[in-house]
């Protein structure tokens, strides 16, 4: 219990130096020892990776995962270790919607038909999305929480104590400062009060304890600086060691392009899929006066092609007949049929023939052509006509 309470009373007594220390530096009553310049660049580089990993990190958070609520719940499922719980992305939610809403309302309809090719590309897209969140997770998410929740925490645990190191070193130079001070005045010639030999003897003692009490602070000085010197170097190779946590970094930033470049790529062919499915997608069309956008340009459309398949020629047409005018065309010896139009369709270009619903039109196929396509005529009018918006009559 004795030693507890000694202990106690050392502790208290070097928190109150330091305070009163920290406190006479910020009212400049203080000498403070100044890092040097090397030091402080060190400090504030890694103050300002700290700072900006924190940002990226819940930035990235949000992309990930747009619901606040959802991700407090699984801060708190990683909390408390235990395993995230399995959740339905927004694409496959979607899809199942749809695939719900084709059987119910008749997926034998062009509109369930659809709904079943949309949904079942979005579910796609939503597999997707869940492995590219998985990725991005353990390559790029897991590596910037463990810097800050160890690397930094060690460096500031370490920065603490070089912050206390300094003000023990300043007080004991403040205190060996004030020493030699008095030692001095009391080494001076007495005065006319002190002639007397007891003066001389109170005079003479005075001198030796405060010359015991700047030996005493001289010790204390080198120890402290000692100490100071053995934490500053501690603290200077981790510092110096956030040159490798950004090399670190680096990688895992390539890692998070790679992961998300592939997602956009995989998202683009499934959408290419569904866009030939339903008979609309980028193409150069007969008769087309504006060229085909493509959602891809420059750099960005050299790196996906390499990953992302190349559409054919036009939609709903053989390639040997794409270049031909659909003026030219006849019908063929098989015969032509009618179809009443079910929904308003506007062409995507002259090849195609805009639709109005209910009316009534003249439709063939000629070999080759896609089966989702038909030709279709209106008066003078000719044009491809996608087979889920008609009913065929006869």
């Amino acid at each position: 219990m004795d030693f507890n309470m000694k202990k106690l009373a050392s502790d208290a007594g070097i928190f109150f130096t330091r305070a009163v220390q920290f406190t006479e530096e910020k009212f400049g009553q203080a000498e403070k020892t100044e890092l040097d310049a090397h030091f402080e660049n060190l400090l504030a580089r890694a103050d300002s990776t700290k700072n900006w990993t924190e940002k990226i990190l819940r930035q990235t958070e949000v992309l990930l995962q747009p619901n606040p609520s959802a991700r407090v719940e699984e801060f708190l499922y990683e909390k408390l270790d235990r395993k995230v719980p399995s959740r339905v992305t927004n694409g496959e939610l979607l899809a199942q919607y749809m695939s719900e809403a084709a059987n119910e309302l008749g997926p034998e309809t062009p509109y369930g038909k659809t709904l079943l090719k949309v949904g079942e590309t979005e579910k796609r897209l939503g597999a997707a999305e869940r492995d590219f969140i998985h990725s991005a997770s353990i390559n790029f998410l897991t590596p910037l929480r463990n810097f800050l929740e160890g690397d930094w925490r060690t460096i500031s645990k370490e920065r603490r104590i070089l912050q206390n190191r300094r003000l023990d070193l300043d007080a004991s130079k403040a205190r060996l400062k004030k020493a030699k001070a008095a030692e001095a005045k009391a080494a001076a010639v007495p005065d006319f009060q002190e002639t007397r030999p007891r003066n001389y003897i109170l005079s003479a003692s005075a001198s030796a304890l405060w010359s015991d009490e700047v030996d005493k602070a001289e010790q204390e000085l080198r120890v402290a600086q000692t100490e100071f010197d053995r934490q500053a170097e501690v603290t200077r190779l981790l510092l110096e060691g956030i040159s490798s946590t950004h090399v670190n970094h680096l990688r895992c930033l390539q890692e998070f392009v790679e992961s998300q470049a592939t997602y956009y790529a995989q998202c683009y062919r499934h959408m290419l899929d569904l866009q030939k499915q339903l008979g609309r997608f980028p193409g150069t069309f007969v008769g087309n006066t504006e060229p085909a956008s493509s959602p891809l340009s420059g750099a960005s459309l050299a790196t996906a092609a390499a990953t992302i398949p190349v559409v054919p020629t036009v939609a709903g047409m053989p390639p040997t007949e794409a270049a031909i005018s659909l003026d030219d065309v006849a019908p063929p010896a098989s015969g032509t049929r009618k179809a009443r139009v079910l929904y308003d369709y506007e062409a995507a270009d002259s090849s195609e023939l805009a639709l109005l619903a209910d009316e009534l039109i003249t439709v063939y196929s000629l070999p080759g052509m896609d089966p989702d396509w038909l030709i279709g005529e209106r008066g003078n009018r000719k044009g491809k006509v996608p087979v889920t918006y008609l009913e065929l009559l006869s």
